[in-house]
């Protein structure tokens, strides 16, 4: 009786930790998609942040680790974690709650490989537009905070 409790014990440890890869894993989608969309929006508006090296840098990273992965046929390892640690929870199929059900049918959509690479491949190349059209701020070069008008006077 004792093992059989901890056997359940066990098995729901690894249902939350695969619950929990599913989170992580809508996360990087989500600031992948919200990231360029946040660029554009922010441009737009004239907002400065938009600029800044550092999220431009990880943004620009993560699609690229994205497309890489489908060029190359890799399976997510997201994706293969959270399988792994559903294996080992006894479950076959996504016995998530409702969020989490939600969240996972978004990830693991029903298309052809080939349709999420042009899908990735699409995403990365705005991406890429967005930071020819929308430059980031490079930190090792010193922006001159004069004015025109302390330049010339």
């Amino acid at each position: 009786m004792r093992l059989q409790r901890i056997v359940v014990c066990m098995q729901t440890l690894y249902s939350l930790l695969a619950d929990a890869v599913v989170f992580l894993h809508g996360a990087y989608v989500a600031f992948v998609i919200f990231g360029l969309l946040a660029v554009l929006v922010g441009s737009l508006l004239g907002k400065r942040w938009v600029s800044n090296f550092w999220f431009r840098s990880l943004h620009l990273t993560m699609i690229l680790i994205v497309v890489v992965e489908s060029w190359l046929g890799i399976v997510c390892p997201l994706t293969t974690l959270e399988k792994f640690l559903r294996q080992k929870a006894g479950a076959d199929e996504y016995p998530g709650d409702f969020i989490g059900r939600w969240v996972h049918d978004v990830l693991f959509m029903d298309l052809s490989p080939a349709t999420f690479t042009v899908m990735y491949t699409l995403f990365g190349l705005s991406v890429v537009a967005t930071l020819i059209i929308v430059p980031p701020r490079w930190p090792w070069r010193k922006s001159d905070s004069r004015t025109a008008d302390d330049i010339s006077g």
